[in-house]
């Protein structure tokens, strides 16, 4: 244990926290203690008569009950497994590049080497203990289920470098096998970003903090006191547990309420050890590499604002069309780039590029960035496990034809679906042949009202060609939206034609959701080495569910650019920041999105037909959709 102050402070929490541990131990035994004195003392002739008698076979019933109780508690808490962070295990054969950085700052922090290490799809990094036997029992059975054919290949031996391979996350190539000893030291977890964004040096100081805090888990001490947390913990999710007979629910219930009990005994205590902890790790990993550690924290809010902008505007279209990006973590770089071009206060990290990026410390770095992008899917989308017919990985250079274009045209259809069921006709003049496929004039017909586009008036109106020209490139539309809500004249979108249109958007949607197939479970796996249930995937939605004006103007943009791909000759592309784009002679279309609003929102379709005849989109000419 180091000097120090943090870690003086985590030790006491930690004994506050067994102390509580040793006194639950003594009333579990206090009865049995009783009944050991009344028991002795009448084999002595101490005390003698019928009312000793009795007290002595109750206390002795108690006692019994007491032991029994306590046994089924402390059976649950210590085969309980606890929850473990889905990530994707990275062995030393796999990276061992990485692993010799690790271990070099360990040395250089003198503290014990993180025993494995692991990436996950997030913009954090932590260490985790995954030393409770259970993970190695379900470890065990894996490796005695697997294939003749799936050895791993000879190499050096280490138990150290295997712990994590107890994750139920994609394995990366050049793994060895499970070892039935479980480590002392806590799994290292990176955040797949960091290794693609950040360079080697960069890593280095952000991880220093980090591999600091396995000197203060190697006390024995916190460590009990950690072990003992987490089985409560994990005694309470099993407790939780539904699909249990009502024997099992009854004793379980108790199990449960005494786990809780001592849960709320100790949180306040476990809560300052790890404050303890971390106060620990960051004063001794000052003496390491602090000036560039000041620096590179810089990077990491810049990777997560990338990293959650490609996720929610690149990756989500995808996933929800059944595709999953299968190089997420290489798209960051490109999305994080695009930033620094556009932002100044982004300038000049663009310039760290020509440096050594961290990824260069895998062996292949292509099959880590697939595991973790499909890995990210199942935990921002609930995907599936594994790719299938139904769920299949996407390039980037085949993301503008095989998700933009087609998103968009799949919309335009429901769009059109939509406009069908309410009887809408296919020309606005009824005098008029109906054209020979669906046409972009038929919606803007029908979403235009005359009478609130005259309420607006010609000011109102070109305020929004004003504002739509002066828009910057990467302004969306939630921004937007919100500038508009301040107008004292705008009416709520859920009436009129718009909101009937919303409504069936949103209906027809849900029908295609209740319609589409269960996601199949991934083979080889037991429920008990399940690492979550599927029920509640997914764990981390990126985002809350669309409203109806949301809808709308989705499916409407995507009808626009329908029109412009099959009429003036307009392409689909990918923005990294936004997503999909439309691109008119090589430039995005960033002014298309007001324009859109004004006739969702007022039916008022004059600044769109505007921008069709500027741009040469001919809104009568039918449009192939699929």
């Amino acid at each position: 244990m180091g000097e120090e102050a943090g870690a003086q402070a985590a030790r006491s929490r930690a004994l506050a926290v067994l102390r509580i541990r040793g006194r639950a131990l003594a009333v579990a035994l206090l009865p049995a203690a009783v009944a050991v004195v009344l028991l002795a003392a009448a084999a002595t002739g101490r005390v003698e008569g019928t009312v000793w008698a009795a007290a002595r076979w109750a206390v002795t019933v108690l006692a019994v009950l007491a032991l029994a109780a306590a046994a089924v508690v402390a059976l649950v808490v210590a085969r309980a497994r606890p929850a473990l962070s889905p990530t994707v295990p990275i062995s030393e054969a796999a990276a061992p590049d990485l692993y010799r950085l690790v271990r070099d700052l360990a040395d250089r922090l003198d503290v014990p080497a993180p025993s494995a290490i692991a990436l996950t799809p997030d913009c954090d990094s932590w260490l985790e203990d995954r030393t409770h036997p259970a993970h190695g029992a379900c470890a065990r059975r894996r490796e005695a289920g697997a294939p003749q054919g799936d050895a791993p290949p000879a190499g050096g031996e280490g138990d150290a470098d295997d712990a994590d391979d107890t994750d139920s996350g994609t394995r990366i190539r050049g793994g060895r096998p499970v070892s039935s000893r479980a480590p002392a030291a806590p799994v290292l977890v990176i955040g797949s970003p960091f290794l693609w964004w950040m360079r080697v040096g960069e890593l280095r100081a952000v991880l220093a903090p980090v591999v600091a805090g396995t000197g203060p888990s190697a006390h024995p001490d916190i460590a009990a006191a950690r072990r003992f947390v987490r089985g409560l913990d994990a005694a309470v999710a099993v407790a939780s547990a539904p699909g249990r007979g009502p024997l099992a629910r009854t004793v379980l219930g108790g199990v449960g309420w005494v786990a809780r009990l001592l849960l709320r005994g100790c949180r306040m205590h476990a809560a300052e050890m790890e404050r303890g902890v971390a106060a620990a790790a960051a004063e001794r990993a000052q003496t390491v590499d602090y000036g560039a550690r000041i620096v590179a924290q810089e990077q990491v809010g810049l990777a997560y604002a990338g990293w959650d902008r490609l996720l929610t505007r690149v990756a989500l279209p995808a996933w929800r069309m059944g595709r999953w990006p299968s190089r997420l973590d290489a798209g960051v770089v490109s999305a994080l780039t695009e930033l620094s071009r556009r932002d100044r206060l982004a300038e000049g990290f663009a310039s760290r590029l020509g440096e050594r990026p961290a990824c260069d410390l895998l062996e292949e770095p292509g099959a880590v960035d697939e595991a973790a992008s499909l890995l990210a899917a199942r935990l921002f989308h609930g995907g599936p496990a594994e790719s299938g017919p139904g769920w299949a990985p996407v390039a980037w250079q085949e993301y503008p034809d095989e998700i933009v274009d087609r998103k968009w045209r799949m919309d335009a259809a429901r769009l059109h679906r939509v406009l069908d069921a309410l009887g809408v006709s296919r020309s606005f003049d009824p005098e008029a042949p109906d054209p020979e496929g669906p046409t972009l004039g038929r919606v803007i017909d029908h979403l235009t009202d005359p009478e609130r586009a005259a309420r607006r008036g010609p000011g109102t109106r070109e305020a929004d060609d004003h504002y739509a020209d002066a828009a910057p490139a990467d302004e969306d539309r939630e921004a937007v939206g919100e500038d508009r809500e301040d107008r004292d004249d705008r009416e709520d979108c859920d009436e009129g034609r718009s909101g009937q249109l919303a409504a069936g958007l949103s209906a027809e949607l849900a029908r295609e959701e209740a319609a589409a197939p269960a996601r199949p479970a991934p083979t080889g796996q037991s429920p008990d080495d399940a690492l979550w249930d599927d029920g509640a995937l997914p764990l981390f939605p990126l985002q809350p569910p669309r409203s109806g004006r949301e809808l709308l103007a989705d499916h409407v943009s995507a009808m626009v650019c329908c029109a412009a791909m099959d009429t003036a000759g307009a392409t689909p592309g990918l923005d990294w920041l936004d997503g999909p784009s439309l691109l008119l002679g090589g430039e995005r279309a960033a002014d298309l999105t007001p324009r859109v609003l004004t006739l969702v929102e007022d039916g008022d379709p004059e600044p769109l037909r505007a921008w069709l005849t500027t741009q040469g989109v001919r809104p009568e000419k039918p449009l192939r959709l699929v």
